[in-house]
């Protein structure tokens, strides 16, 4: 389970990594690209994955990780339910949302992250 706090915490740690309103929902951006948006009523993430991403994680189990049915599920955005997911899982998924999204320099940074 993800909670909100866990969720800002894990979204903010990546480099330039900021906050902004997002319509209803909060969006977590890097260079002003929405990498991804937290839903609290509904208590759900929405990453931006790249299409082999969303792939991959959606097989894990289709209940708590799965593209919405239109066609920003097709440009590779997928919810996650916060409540029923692992957090290393949704690290995982978080870590490639911001990835998919960042400049070249900042993504490699989060890469090297993992090898300190």
């Amino acid at each position: 389970m993800i909670k909100e706090s866990i969720f800002r915490e894990l979204a903010l740690s990546f480099p330039e990594a900021t906050e902004a309103p997002h319509f209803e929902k909060t969006s977590f951006r890097v260079k002003n690209k929405i990498f991804a948006t937290l839903d609290l009523k509904n208590n759900l993430a929405c990453i931006r994955l790249s299409p082999i991403d969303q792939d991959v994680f959606t097989t894990f189990d289709k209940q708590i990780i799965y593209p919405p049915a239109n066609k920003w599920g097709k440009q590779g955005w997928t919810l996650v339910e916060l409540n029923k997911v692992r957090e290393d899982l949704f690290r995982d998924i978080l870590s490639c949302g911001y990835c998919t999204v960042a400049p070249r320099k900042l993504a490699e940074q989060v890469g090297q992250r993992g090898n300190d």
